[in-house]
């Protein structure tokens, strides 16, 4: 038995494919096939149910491919005691962003991290709030950045920073000669969302929910999951759209003039980084960390928790 062939077993019931689990692991598929063979023989036992689509694995297979996932821990483990005992920021971190962060962020923490850590290798990918918990869940992810409070069996949520909203308005809009606003100045009617599924949406529809409110019009049904296509749509179109603070940094000069802060206290989402393994990759974590909440303080100020 091999950490390789325990990783290739865990590939497989990650994926649910050989194909896909030999590409991750950049092995062809015989090679995978063949030590996962091995494996089986030297066990035992049959960890995967082939006849079943998409695999499967047996019922000792999973307890045995919960094992291998605690032994491969471990062993990356030794890595970070390295690292922890030469006080080197140096590594790999897989990170998962949802999709209304992520233009936002990474561009605002891409230089201070390659300044501060050269070593440090960080790899994104825009997710949906529920495939960064399933990625997590799998190890394919080392953490996520969210904007809900989620609770799954060995996940952790540390608060990053409290986001304010703003209301960005047409030309010409009514509550432009106002200097700040109060959410019950919004009509529903005339505001652009994201499609459901996005929990951007759902935090902005709380903020805008009355008890009496007239129908929604068309513009509600509007199905974009661009915050941008949104902002466009409002230049274009007319009405009004709420974005979080970070998404008006990289805005022109004339379209800044068209925000309009709320008064306080003033509607906001908190982003979290949540992660299911505490004791891995910890000062990769928080290098990470301490970099994007200097980025953002030194934007948006005392919403940095």
């Amino acid at each position: 038995m091999t950490l390789t062939q325990l990783a290739y077993a865990v590939a497989v019931d990650t994926y649910r494919h050989f194909g896909k689990a030999a590409e991750h692991c950049h092995v062809s598929q015989p090679t995978l096939s063949m030590q996962l063979q091995k494996l089986e023989e030297e066990l035992g036992v049959e960890l995967f149910d082939r006849s079943r689509k998409p695999i499967l694995p047996t019922p000792i297979g999973e307890r045995i491919l919960a094992q291998a996932r605690v032994i491969l821990r471990e062993c990356e483990r030794l890595y970070e005691l390295l690292n922890e005992d030469l006080k080197t920021i140096r590594g790999e971190l897989k990170l998962g962003v949802i999709p209304t962060l992520s233009p936002y962020l990474l561009p605002l923490i891409t230089r201070p991290l390659q300044q501060r850590y050269p070593e440090l290798i960080v790899h994104v990918e825009e997710l949906t709030t529920e495939q960064i918990l399933d990625a997590l869940a799998t190890d394919r992810l080392d953490a996520g950045l969210i904007a809900t409070k989620e609770s799954r069996p060995g996940m952790r949520q540390r608060v990053l920073f409290r986001e304010p909203f703003v209301a960005y308005l047409s030309v010409g809009h009514p509550l432009l000669t106002r200097q700040r606003i109060e959410p019950a100045q919004l009509r529903l009617e005339e505001l652009w969302l994201l499609k459901e599924g996005h929990c951007l949406r759902d935090q902005v529809l709380q903020i805008c929910s009355r008890r009496e409110e007239a129908s929604p019009a068309p513009q509600l049904r509007f199905e974009s999951g661009n915050l941008e296509m949104l902002r466009l749509l409002v230049d274009q179109v007319g009405g009004v759209t709420l974005l979080p603070l970070l998404a008006t940094h990289y805005l022109p000069a004339e379209a800044r003039q068209r925000i309009r802060h709320f008064r306080d206290p003033a509607p906001h989402r908190t982003i979290y980084l949540i992660y299911a393994r505490a004791h891995l990759k910890r000062r990769l974590l928080n290098a990470f960390v301490n970099v994007l909440q200097e980025s953002v303080h030194s934007i948006a100020g005392s919403c940095v928790v």
